[in-house]
């Protein structure tokens, strides 16, 4: 027992530094830029061929467009996959890494999804149909890493190759199944494939792919009824096999009133033209997570409320990490509502309520889960801009983001007899003693253009009219 154990362990190790070298080489990447669009849309009031386009080498490519498209609580990208190409839509989320999308027409199976039953934007992905789809080999550094957090062992001794073929690289088996895990309790099991990845430029007829894109080809979810693309730094995110993780990409996200409409999407750019021409934009710094590295930290010094000089002391782990990594404010534009500490979310309430007039809608709170509603006046039932006290972020740096007022009150139903409700859609982090203290979600970024700048381990913000941003790069249809 004591040999095999000793013999199995050096192969791991000589095994690991294999890939690890490979993975190295892998990662040196032509600096191009892509601009992809990012379109809303809700199904319901929120609660909370082959182409005769001309192929351009990668270095000629500079600026790319992609029609992009979104469902409920979050942001869409339509991927191309495959030959000829079948386009899948998934959420853009910036807290994790895997890209995958739902595979088999009929064999797809997503658990406690019954509210996506009829969802249409629910497209999937077949393999089968698609010349260029492969699985993944045992022996990459991508199966390397989607298991690394599940066990120790090389994933070519899972899936059964002999000694002799280990010892020879010669293992040719596919990488084995895989379970992936979110933070609010989805699961997600599937294989790891890579096929053909289609992204347009800035006009039609300029196009580029990438082939043996990885991604996970996923039969059963719970809970995770729609893809994701992972956009986080670890090597199977979207980003690092574009080759961006040198550069960045940026977003502008479109008000919330914009979702459903068919002709709205809003701007999502990856690489120099993401990080240029933001001198006038305020950056504060990425904070490095020892837990989880590969994703987006920022640090909260303060949250004002209007002009009040009261204010809510903000714990220290929303700016820095213990001893064991916890700690920091987790950007995610999969989350969709910022999450706060205790007490920290408490003492904020407190503010607002102190300041705040209109006469609360308890029922609406019942209702809705939000823990601050208001009944505010609609003349001829329409929402006004209501005198709700200004909320700025303030973070590191001296970098200040003021809200828009319909980032954090926004309406929960139409208005009635002249009056209607409306709730903050801020909500308590649930475990602020384990991970991330508190997270910066989707909602509160609308209207807000962040640039996720890698090369200089920074986050900028800017208030925009993204819609404005949307048309003026071409991606408003008439």
């Amino acid at each position: 027992m004591a040999t095999s154990y000793s013999m199995t362990s050096i192969l791991f190790l000589l095994l690991i530094l294999f890939f690890s070298f490979n993975q190295t080489q892998a990662g040196n990447r032509n600096p191009n830029s892509i601009v992809l669009g990012l379109t809303r849309s809700t199904t319901s009031f929120p609660m909370p061929k082959h182409s005769k386009h001309s192929r351009k080498r990668l270095s000629e490519v500079s600026d790319m467009v992609e029609p992009l498209r979104a469902v409920r609580d979050g942001y869409l990208i339509t991927l191309n996959i495959g030959t000829p190409a079948q386009a899948i839509q998934v959420y853009m989320d910036t807290g994790s890494d895997l890209t995958w999308v739902p595979c088999g027409n009929l064999s797809f199976d997503c658990q406690d999804c019954d509210d996506y039953r009829n969802n249409k934007l629910m497209s999937t992905f077949s393999p089968s149909h698609s010349s260029s789809s492969v699985r993944d080999s045992c022996s990459s550094s991508f199966c390397i890493d989607i298991h690394s957090s599940d066990n120790s062992f090389d994933p070519c001794v899972e899936a059964g190759c002999s000694l002799s073929t280990l010892l020879k690289s010669a293992c040719v088996r596919p990488c084995p199944s895989f379970a992936y895990t979110y933070g609010e309790g989805g699961v997600v099991t599937g294989t790891l494939t890579k096929d053909n990845l289609r992204v347009h430029g800035s006009s039609p007829e300029i196009t580029r792919d990438i082939s043996r894109f990885t991604f996970g080809c996923v039969g059963s979810t719970y809970r995770e009824p729609i893809g994701i693309a992972g956009f986080g730094r670890g090597v199977l995110s979207l980003p690092s096999q574009l080759g961006f993780l040198q550069k960045g990409f940026s977003h502008c996200f479109l008000p919330f009133k914009y979702a459903n409409n068919p002709n709205m999407s809003s701007p999502l750019s990856m690489g120099d033209i993401a990080i240029s021409s933001n001198d006038s934009m305020e950056f504060t710094p990425m904070l490095k997570s020892p837990m989880f590295p590969n994703y987006y930290y920022i640090g909260l010094d303060a949250i004002t409320v209007g002009n009040t000089s009261t204010s809510a002391e903000v714990p220290l782990n929303l700016r820095e990490f213990d001893s064991k990594g916890n700690g920091g404010m987790l950007i995610d534009s999969g989350t969709t509502y910022t999450h706060l500490p205790e007490p920290f979310y408490s003492q904020l309430l407190s503010i607002l309520q102190s300041v705040i007039t209109y006469p609360r809608a308890t029922d609406a709170e019942t209702r809705t889960g939000f823990d601050l509603c208001y009944k505010v006046p609609c003349p001829n039932n329409r929402f006004a801009n209501d005198p709700f006290p200004s909320i700025t972020f303030h973070f590191l740096n001296n970098v200040s983001l003021v809200l828009p007022q319909a980032n954090y009150f926004y309406p929960m139903s139409a208005p009635s007899n002249s009056t209607g409700v409306k709730c903050l859609l801020f909500q308590s982090m649930d475990d602020g003693d384990y991970g991330p203290a508190g997270v910066f979600g989707s909602f509160q970024q609308q209207n807000v253009k962040v640039v996720y700048d890698l090369e200089k381990e920074r986050i900028g913000f800017q208030p925009m009219d993204c819609a404005a941003a949307s048309a003026s790069q071409g991606l408003q249809k008439n």
